[in-house]
């Protein structure tokens, strides 16, 4: 039989940690709901004792997700957010972070009024597009440092290898996170960074029918990450149900076909809005993939698709920003991500709403900025929607 670790992405998506079930032959994992596992004496077991330790269903969706980032290993959470507080969970108290100042709100809220109170981490904030300065920033006594590339919501693009040298070279802990891109379109673990984390929720998923996160640690992170990270999960609490990890197993089967759409219909979106500005009424169009965005040489070096995520600076102040969202039909306006179905978002005032203005302002989280998540629907169909919607009759 073909060794999984040489087939291509496409076909380790579906069969990568998995195998039929050895009792009934099936196909797909089955979901194995126990809370609790029979004992053979003891110190003795099939592998099992406690779901919150292990589950069969979970483990299967873990051991494909570790396949397909390239990782040692990887844990399925029930959300990003406890993915993220998790890897935290691994660090000592007081310990110094050094984070991209363009974070999603709900990570910001985590790294900037959590985790300063809980257990006294000192952040720091600083522009990863920068590498300069975010060498300036760090020193011997930095623990960890954390990005996200493409950023939400303003697409920076951080150059994931540079960045991946400069914590080696103070021996902290680098963390990606890779919810934009997914494993399908960048691997930030083979450019040398010891943890990615995904909201999974988003295009992991894929379907808007889940919560759930992912962390996946690199074979070289500093000795003993792995088991924190584990003996942390397990600590918490913070795993994936049995029914989900089904799901997202399902959903992971289907990740590659579902990115080359997204990718596709996005860039055909991108390329018309950035010809058709003045029409559209709109001041900057974001997006990886256009020759002339911010960073797109990076993006293209390190990533094999610009993704599904588009951001407009549109002009005419808040009143002309509600009417384009009220006025979409199949995007529909609502906060989230990385569905099949296309959604538009007003991230000021919803995702990074806890993230104070002046911050907001200064990362170009402005009150004129909108987030389209393209979905895999016809692209002609969907730029037809834009057009109604900002030029409503």
């Amino acid at each position: 039989m073909t060794k999984l670790n040489q087939l291509r992405f496409e076909t380790r998506a579906i069969h990568a940690g998995q195998e039929p079930d050895p009792l009934t032959g099936a196909v797909v994992t089955p979901i194995v709901h126990a809370s609790t596992f029979v004992q053979d004496g003891i110190g003795k077991n099939r592998g099992y004792l406690y779901a919150r330790s292990a589950n069969p269903t979970r483990l299967t969706v873990e051991r494909c997700l570790a396949d397909l980032e390239g990782a040692e290993m990887a844990f399925a959470f029930p959300t990003g957010l406890s993915a993220a507080a998790t890897i935290l969970e691994a660090l000592d108290a007081g310990a110094h972070i050094v984070a991209h100042d363009d974070l999603y709100g709900g990570i910001y809220r985590l790294l900037n009024d959590v985790r300063p109170r809980s257990a006294g981490h000192k952040v720091t904030l600083v522009d990863f597009t920068d590498v300069d300065a975010v060498a300036a920033a760090v020193d011997d006594k930095t623990d960890l440092l954390w990005f996200e590339t493409p950023s939400n919501p303003t697409l920076g693009i951080v150059d994931i290898a540079k960045i991946a040298q400069i914590a080696k070279g103070c021996r902290a802990i680098s963390v990606c996170d890779n919810t934009f891109a997914s494993p399908y379109l960048q691997r930030p673990i083979e450019l040398g960074i010891d943890v990615v984390m995904h909201s999974a929720t988003k295009f992991l998923s894929g379907h808007s029918d889940l919560l759930a996160g992912v962390v996946a640690v690199s074979a070289t992170a500093p000795d003993g990450l792995c088991e924190r990270i584990k003996l942390m999960q397990n600590a918490t609490g913070a795993v994936l149900s049995a029914p989900d990890s089904s799901l997202l197993l399902r959903s992971i089967k289907t990740l590659p076909v579902r990115m080359d759409r997204h990718c596709q219909n996005a860039s055909q979106i991108a390329e018309h809005l950035r010809e058709n500005m003045d029409a559209y009424g709109l001041a900057t169009v974001r997006y990886p993939g256009l020759p002339d965005n911010p960073g797109h040489a990076i993006a293209a070096k390190q990533m094999s698709g610009f993704g599904a995520i588009i951001t407009l600076n549109v002009l005419g102040g808040l009143n002309r920003v509600e009417q384009v969202l009220k006025h979409c039909d199949l995007f529909h306006f609502a906060v989230s991500l990385g569905g099949v179905e296309s959604l538009i978002q007003h991230p000021a005032s919803l995702t990074h709403k806890t993230v104070p203005k002046d911050k907001r302002d200064a990362a170009g989280v402005t009150d004129d900025l909108i987030r389209l998540s393209v979905g895999i629907e016809d692209a002609g169909d969907l730029i037809a929607d834009l057009q109604r919607a900002f030029h409503p009759v």
